[in-house]
């Protein structure tokens, strides 16, 4: 029953999380058990609960439950769980979900790797893994869990977003993390091009020209109009809202969308690279 490391690297974070270790603490305190008892009634450590109220680890949805339960809170700390969830996340990415939950349309293009929206756990902890420096293990199911946790946005009934992307051949054709992975991830593809709020295109590696050769972005369009525009380096990720910047990227998408296959001719192509993972 391993708890997260906190790295709580922004205000937001060690905010909430003081609060909820402090609230914790006094729980725990009223109710006259020491980290010792209250760690044995729970099934967890000593040394994990101090770790625990210190800030030092983000408590997992089932350590707050027993503790509710235990401290007979009646549902408090328990309702604390989503605040948790939340911080659990890397800043970065708690923002580009916040943004992504504004967007009316997201459109964007990959050339290296199925974009994150649309990989299966498994690709995307392959990928995670491929990363340079090697990030601890820890690391990785932290970045995997939060990538699984923005596709919630994909579902229909979580708003009226349309989602528009277009994948370079290449990503249909490197096996990250090995055939079995890769298929997994091709029919993951199949599925979510058949959903009816996203077109899903794919450029193929013969076309003579190809305006994606600068590297993957994506484009995010927000309720009150505003365009951010993400554009992909290997350090970095940077955010622009400049519309001179967002618009070059809109006119560089448009023609990446001429230059791909139509969403229904990009099918029979993924259906290909699925069938080549079974021989």
């Amino acid at each position: 029953m391993g708890e997260w490391e906190a790295g709580l690297d922004d205000e937001e974070a060690g905010a909430v999380m003081r609060t909820v270790t402090r609230q914790l603490k006094l729980w725990r305190e009223a109710a006259g058990l020491t980290q010792a008892e209250f760690g044995a009634a729970i099934g967890y450590g000593e040394e994990l609960v101090s770790c625990v109220e210190r800030g030092r680890r983000i408590p997992r949805p089932e350590y707050l439950d027993a503790a509710d339960e235990v401290l007979g809170a009646g549902g408090k700390i328990s309702a604390m769980k989503k605040d948790v969830a939340e911080v659990r996340y890397p800043k970065k990415v708690r923002d580009l979900k916040n943004l992504e939950a504004e967007a009316v349309e997201l459109c964007a293009y990959n050339n290296s790797v199925v974009h994150g929206l649309l990989q299966t756990e498994d690709y995307a902890r392959a990928v995670f893994n491929a990363h340079r420096p090697v990030l601890t293990e820890e690391e990785v199911e932290q970045q995997v869990t939060a990538r699984l946790a923005r596709q919630e946005i994909l579902d229909l009934m979580t708003g009226r977003r349309v989602f528009s992307f277009v994948q370079c051949e290449s990503t249909l054709r490197r096996p990250m993390g090995g055939r079995m992975v890769m298929r997994q991830q091709l029919e993951r593809l199949l599925e979510v091009a058949r959903l009816r709020n996203v077109d899903l295109q794919v450029l193929p590696l013969d076309r003579e020209v190809n305006s994606g050769t600068g590297g993957s972005f994506r484009l995010l369009k927000l309720k009150g109009g505003t365009t951010v525009a993400f554009s992909e380096s290997p350090l970095s990720s940077r955010a622009t809202t400049d519309p001179k910047e967002t618009t070059a990227l809109d006119i560089r998408y448009g023609a990446l969308r001429a230059q791909a296959l139509s969403p229904q001719d990009s099918l029979p192509l993924i259906e290909k690279a699925l069938g080549e993972t079974r021989t």
